[in-house]
C-alpha cells in the first residue's frame, strides 16, 4: 500500500474547501433492451420499474460516499438505453408517453437528470428515430428531468443534413413552447457528432448498445483546481506548465476514480469509465475560462485561446488517463458559456464570439454548448450552425456537439438565467446571412477518406 502523506491530504482538503473539487457526477447506465414490449402501457410500466429497481439507491450511495470521504457529490444520474431502439412501433405520441414514464422514474428515485430520449440517425433514420425526434418538443417541454440527443453523424458514416435540418426545426419549437422559462428546454437536448456510449454528462448521456447491464461511470470536475497550480507555478515555460496540469490532472482524475469504485461496489454495477472533463460552474473560480486567463491571456477569446485551450486538453488528458482504470466519456474541457462564469464575463466585453467558440471547439470537448443566440434566429441558421460544428467532429475524428437556446423574444445584449449549474447566458450575436438553400438541399454529407481505417 503506498503511503499517503500528511502533505497529500492536506492538499486534497484544500482543494474541497478552497478550489471547488467536486465529482460533478456519478451516472447510472441501465439498459432497456429486455423492457421492449409491443403492448405501449406494458413497454412504459417495465421502463419505469427496471430503472427504480436499479438506481432505487443511486442518491443515497451518492450520498454515503461525499460523507465518507468529504467529496460533493453534485449530481446523481441515470443513463439509459437510447429510446428509439426499443421504443418499437411506437409513434411520436408512444414517444411522449415512454418519455413520462422515464421522468416519473427519475423523480421517484430522486435523481437530478436522466438522460437516454436519444436517436442515432448518422446513416439514417430508422421509423422509430423518426417518430422519438417529431417528439422531442412535446416529450422535453413536458417533462422535468428528462434530457435528449441525437446524433446526426460520425466520421465512419458522414452527415445526414436531413436529420440536422430536422433538429434545427425542433430547437425553434422548443424554444417557443418553453419561452415562459428563458427557452429553457433547449438546455436539455444536444445534436451530436461521433456520441460516445459512455458519457456521464447531461444533456448527452445514454447507455450504448456496447455497454454492460448496468455501469457507473463517473464525472469529476476541478478546473479551479488547475487555475490554482498554474497561478502557483508562477512565470515557469509552457513545458513546465504542461508538467503541472498533468500532475494535478492525475490526483483530481484520481478521486473520480475512487468514487468510481465505491458506487460500483455499493450497488452491484459495473465499473465503467472516469470522464476526465474539467466540467465549469458559475460560481466565482470555477472556471476554464480563468484557467487559460492564468496561462497569459488578457481575455479568453484573445488571438492565443485555442492553443492554450489545446495545451490544456492535451495535458489534463495525459495527467488523468494513468489515474484511472478505464477512461471514456467526452474527456477534455468543456467550454460552456451559460456555466463558466469567465466565458459570461468574456463575452460580455466583446472579447468572445460564437466564431472564436466554434474554432475552440476543433481542440476541445465537446463543442457549441449552452449558448443563447436571439429568438428570432431562422431555424435555417440554427441548421446551420449545427452542420458547422459537426463538420469538425466528422474531419477531426472527435466528439462534437451543439447545445443552442435561442432565447424567445431576446436580442443581442440581453441575457438569460437558468438557475443552478445551468447558470445565466448574455445573448451572442449570430451571423445573419442565410444558408437556407444549403440546408434544403438535404441528403448525406459523404464520410471523409480517412474514415477508411480497416
Amino acid at each position: 500500500m503506498p503511503i499517503i502523506s500528511t502533505k497529500d491530504i492536506l492538499e486534497t482538503i484544500n482543494m474541497i474547501s478552497e478550489e471547488n473539487l467536486d465529482i460533478r457526477t456519478i451516472t447510472m447506465g441501465i439498459s432497456l433492451f429486455d423492457c421492449v414490449s409491443d403492448d405501449a402501457k406494458r413497454l412504459c410500466d417495465n421502463i419505469y420499474d427496471k430503472i427504480t429497481s436499479r438506481a432505487h439507491d443511486l442518491v443515497k450511495v451518492g450520498e454515503a460516499i461525499e460523507k465518507k470521504y468529504g467529496i460533493p457529490v453534485i449530481n446523481k444520474r441515470v443513463s439509459v438505453t437510447p429510446v428509439s431502439l426499443i421504443g418499437g412501433a411506437s409513434d411520436s405520441d408512444g414517444y411522449v408517453k415512454i418519455a413520462q414514464a422515464l421522468d416519473r422514474a427519475a423523480d421517484a428515485t430522486g435523481i437530478n437528470f436522466i438522460g437516454g430520449f436519444s436517436a442515432l440517425v448518422q446513416k439514417g433514420e430508422s421509423r422509430g428515430a423518426a417518430a422519438l425526434i417529431d417528439a422531442i418538443p412535446e416529450a422535453i417541454s413536458g417533462t422535468k428531468r428528462l434530457c435528449s440527443s441525437v446524433n446526426v453523424a460520425s466520421t465512419k458514416a458522414g452527415i445526414n443534413m436531413d436529420a440536422i435540418a430536422k433538429m434545427g426545426k425542433a430547437i425553434k419549437e422548443l424554444a417557443y413552447i418553453t419561452r415562459e422559462s428563458d427557452s429553457i428546454g433547449c438546455a436539455k437536448l444536444v445534436v451530436f457528432a461521433n456520441a460516445p456510449e459512455d458519457n456521464p454528462f447531461m444533456a448527452g448521456a445514454f447507455h450504448g448498445a456496447g455497454e454492460a447491464e448496468c455501469a457507473i461511470n463517473v464525472g469529476i470536475s476541478g478546473p479551479g483546481v488547475v487555475a490554482s497550480a498554474i497561478k502557483r507555478a508562477g512565470s515557469c515555460d509552457l513545458s513546465e506548465l504542461a508538467e503541472v496540469i498533468k500532475r494535478t490532472s492525475f490526483k483530481i482524475t484520481r478521486v473520480g476514480q475512487l468514487a468510481l469504485a465505491e458506487a460500483a461496489q455499493m450497488l452491484g454495477a459495473s465499473r465503467g469509465i472516469v470522464d476526465l472533463s474539467l466540467a465549469p460552474t458559475p460560481a466565482v473560480g470555477d472556471s476554464v475560462a480563468f484557467i487559460l486567463e492564468e496561462m497569459g491571456l488578457e481575455s479568453v477569446g484573445a488571438h492565443g485561446t485555442t492553443a492554450c485551450l489545446y495545451m490544456l486538453n492535451d495535458a489534463v488528458k495525459k495527467g488523468g488517463l494513468m489515474a484511472a482504470q478505464n477512461v471514456g466519456g467526452l474527456s477534455g474541457s468543456f467550454i460552456p458559456v451559460s456555466e463558466d462564469a469567465g466565458m459570461i464575463a468574456a463575452v460580455e466585453r466583446g472579447a468572445l464570439t460564437l466564431n472564436k467558440l466554434e474554432a475552440m471547439t476543433a481542440v476541445c470537448s465537446v463543442g457549441l454548448d449552452m449558448i443563447a443566440i436571439p429568438g428570432d434566429t431562422d431555424e435555417n441558421v440554427i441548421s446551420g450552425i449545427i452542420a458547422d460544428e459537426i463538420a469538425i467532429g466528422v474531419a477531426n475524428t472527435k466528439t462534437t456537439a451543439v447545445r443552442v437556446i435561442p432565447a424567445y423574444g431576446k436580442k443581442v445584449g440581453d441575457s438569460v438565467n437558468f438557475g443552478g449549474l445551468l447558470g445565466r447566458a448574455p445573448v451572442m450575436e449570430v451571423n445573419g446571412f442565410s444558408p437556407e438553400k444549403f440546408i434544403s438541399r438535404g441528403g448525406h454529407i459523404p464520410a471523409p477518406i480517412h474514415s477508411l481505417k480497416n
